[in-house]
């Protein structure tokens, strides 16, 4: 009997404070980020296999290729992240390896704004923690998913994907110079969460962005010293104070208004966070009966948030059923990264 080693790591929604986890503004000014994990993931498995071969199979996107055994896959233009995971276990803690199949699936479509790359790279290192038993506590595997997709692939973006979905929960996130993190876990009411999860509305605009242009925007903002853009960052991080004192408190009334504030002050930090079809989104949630909303992760498309208060909700979902998106329902899920192996017959 054959073994295969599964894991899985929760998406998140961002809060407050979004944006002000990326490097520079963090490292200079210091970020704050509060997120909390949802009941969509992403799931990695790894089968080791004696054909020689190494097959990367990403399956929500019917994407795989396939290599013979080595210490290092060739980069391309797809499954760069499956394979700039092997490459750097690989580096790092040189296991044999006479073929293996990676096959990933992701809850929620690639930048929709919930997290879904970093996440993925989360779930992957899972996957190879489980079957060689590396010695990586939470704090390690959420820095080695940052450097795997920051340094080694250079991908833009911020620090506060990778700790979400390793540590799971709400969580008041703190970002420093030197890449140093504190994930500070919030201890919410179980009935708070409740109706939390009944007044917020995730809704799909059915488009996806590229948060890589917009970050480089973000990133250019502060390296030029734009002070529009620093001082709509600053905003945000007192917008992550607000949001946990708010949540602590069980103040959820306030929700609407923080997160309202909170948009008008993410558009101004660069210019492709909105566009018309967002506003346009966002006044008709407002007109039946939202209190505020986001726009999840960089900007641009993807996942919207709104916060709808007593039973608006509905209104809210009818009032967008005219953009051709769709609501997604989730509970807040309080684990993060989960790992565990099974015995299967060898195909």
């Amino acid at each position: 009997m054959n073994k295969i080693f599964r894991s899985k790591a929760p998406l998140r929604i961002g809060l407050a404070g979004g944006g002000t986890d990326v490097s520079p503004y963090s490292d200079i000014y210091g970020g704050a980020i509060l997120n909390a994990t949802v009941s969509l993931f992403a799931h990695a498995a790894i089968e080791p296999t004696n054909d020689g071969r190494l097959t990367f199979h990403a399956a929500d996107i019917d994407i795989k290729e396939s290599f013979d055994v080595a210490n290092t896959a060739p980069l391309t233009d797809q499954l760069n992240l499956l394979k700039g995971v092997y490459n750097r276990i690989q580096k790092d803690f040189g296991f044999e390896c006479s073929g293996l199949r990676l096959t990933t699936f992701v809850d929620a479509p690639p930048g929709s704004g919930l997290g879904t790359s970093s996440t993925l790279v989360v779930a992957i290192i899972g996957a190879f923690v489980e079957m060689l038993n590396l010695p990586l506590g939470e704090y390690d595997i959420a820095r080695y998913a940052y450097d795997i997709e920051r340094k080694d692939l250079g991908l833009a973006g911020g620090k506060q994907d990778q700790y979400a979905a390793t540590f799971g929960g709400v969580n008041y996130m703190e970002f420093m110079k030197d890449d140093k993190t504190i994930v500070n876990p919030l201890r919410i009411k179980r009935r708070i969460l409740h109706e939390l999860e009944n007044n917020i509305v995730l809704f799909y605009t059915d488009t996806s962005r590229e948060s890589a242009q917009i970050i480089t925007e973000q990133v250019k903002n502060v390296n030029n010293n734009n002070q529009e853009s620093i001082d709509a960052m600053h905003h945000l991080k007192e917008q992550a104070v607000m949001m946990k004192e708010a949540l602590l408190r069980g103040e959820l009334d306030k929700l609407g208004t923080i997160l309202d504030y909170g948009f008008e002050q993410k558009r101004k930090m660069a210019k492709n966070i909105s566009n018309s079809l967002i506003e346009s989104i966002y006044a008709s949630a407002k007109s039946a009966g939202a209190t505020g909303g986001k726009i999840s992760g960089a900007g641009g498309g993807g996942f919207m948030l709104f916060y709808c208060p007593h039973n608006s909700r509905y209104e809210v979902i009818r009032a967008l059923s005219q953009y051709g998106g769709k609501s997604i329902s989730f509970q807040f899920i309080e684990y993060g990264l989960t790992t565990w192996n099974t015995k299967i017959t060898p195909r």
